[in-house]
């Protein structure tokens, strides 16, 4: 078979370098799909600390590498996961240095659901697991607030309702109305910011985050993460009155207490004043009551406790003749003990005297002594040999020391940069650097010639 055909001759036609091949390809490839719907499912999903949003999506037969990058990613309504059924707008592009295409997404929802639905329940679901639901996290309300604060929008009717609720119930109670967005982009950060600013100041007793009702998409604002996670950090109490009955939030879930209206918030957070005093009425009453029947018992156990009382004389003559009694008693038991006491030290003191060492303290003194000049001598023995011993090894090693020979006019060459010691000619070569060591410094030579010495 002929290996020169047009086809196999590359001089004929054409070779792409491998960047270029990868630029055309990118090119149709972003040319031929501009945008495109693509519907698939979430794996592999993951978010490194730039923000942008990598995954793969997949169906039953094949995936594509996919990429949301962070400014479109934080515009999502919901968290995206694996296994999440996706619809899509992106445009296909290809990464040049490792040659993979990919799409780039602009647009995602979930398939089927929509997204905010779909973000309230996994949102619901996280901070649940997280525990900001717990009741044990929940503040009471208190019995009689100071003041109640209302953070909702200062114009629609949810505020006219609460105030002309709260006037009914506790017409003198101070309440504060604090002004926010409850719909929109602002709402959150607004919501966020009043709820901080009250604990900030602490001057209120209860908060009420209030609104009307509305769609999933206008409570969005009550149902997104921070808001829920600084209403859990509040330590004031919390009551959540948004939307109708059958509305719920994230909010109300994380707060204190739900209230399924505006008004109804209104009922539980503002005490009744009537029915406060027709309470502390009866509770006047009860008492005077109580505290007359007490009086009375107290009257009738001083009345039975007179006629047992014994009189004073008697019960002092009693206590003098008893006193004399535990006098005497005590005086006796007192010299007993100190006779006991005077005995045991008598007998303990004989006893010392019998075993004193001071009978022994001489004769060892002496042994004592014996053996500290007999050590004296040892050690004065010992020094001086070692002293000769190591003057005569000091001998030794100047007369081994090879710079002493050196001084004396030798010299030793060695090898460079191995440092060998140079026994025979053989060892170097022409032009080999060697060192010759002498009694004071060193020398760097070049051999230039080289004679053997005849047997």
């Amino acid at each position: 078979m002929s290996i020169n055909s047009p086809s196999s001759n590359p001089s004929r036609q054409h070779v792409y370098e491998v960047t270029e091949l990868n630029k055309n390809i990118k090119r149709l490839l972003e040319e031929r799909f501009p945008f495109i719907w693509v519907s698939g499912e979430i794996s592999n999903f993951k978010t490194p600390s730039s923000g942008h949003c990598y995954f793969t999506l997949k169906d039953p037969h094949s995936q594509i590498s996919a990429v949301m990058f962070r400014a479109q990613a934080s515009a999502l309504k919901f968290r995206p996961e694996d296994g999440l059924a996706m619809v899509g707008l992106g445009r296909i592009s290809v990464y040049e240095p490792r040659g993979a295409y990919q799409i780039i997404f602009e647009y995602l929802e979930p398939k089927g659901v929509g997204g905010l639905q779909i973000a309230f329940e996994k949102l619901k679901q996280r901070l649940f697991d997280q525990g900001l639901f717990d009741q044990q996290h929940k503040f009471p309300l208190p019995a009689i607030p100071k003041k109640i604060s209302i953070v909702t929008s200062p114009t629609g009717a949810v505020i006219r309702d609460f105030i002309k609720v709260a006037q009914r119930r506790f017409p003198n109670l101070p309440l504060e109305v604090v002004p926010v967005s409850v719909q929109g982009d602002r709402a959150p950060g607004e919501i966020i910011h009043a709820i901080r600013w009250l604990n900030k100041i602490g001057t209120t007793d209860v908060i009420v985050l209030a609104r009307g009702g509305g769609s999933i998409e206008d409570l969005c604002a009550f149902n997104d993460e921070q808001v829920a996670r600084t209403i859990f950090a509040s330590d004031i109490p919390i009551i959540s009155a948004i939307g109708h009955e059958t509305d719920f939030t994230i909010a109300d879930f994380v707060a204190d207490l739900r209230a399924p209206t505006p008004s109804a918030a209104a009922e539980i957070a503002v005490p009744s004043k009537d029915e406060f005093n027709s309470q502390l009425a009866n509770t006047n009453q009860r008492l005077y009551i109580n505290i007359k029947n007490y009086l009375n018992n107290l009257i009738n156990k001083i009345n039975g406790l007179s006629s047992r009382i014994i009189h004073p004389r008697q019960r002092l003559q009693d206590m003098r003749m008893r006193v004399d009694d535990y006098s005497i008693r005590l005086f006796s038991s007192i010299t007993s003990a100190l006779a006991r006491r005077n005995e045991r030290l008598a007998f303990q003191h004989n006893l010392l005297m019998h075993v004193s060492p001071a009978k022994t303290v001489a004769s060892v003194q002496d042994q004592v002594n014996a053996l500290k000049d007999s050590s004296i001598r040892q050690i004065n023995r010992l020094l001086r040999e070692g002293q000769a011993a190591i003057s005569k090894n000091i001998s030794m090693l100047d007369a081994l020391n090879p710079m002493a020979i050196l001084k004396r006019g030798y010299s030793i060459t060695r090898t460079l940069p191995d440092r060998s010691v140079v026994r025979d000619v053989n060892q170097v070569g022409i032009d080999q650097n060697l060192e010759i060591l002498l009694g004071r410094g060193r020398l760097t030579v070049t051999v230039g010639e080289k004679k053997k010495q005849a047997d």
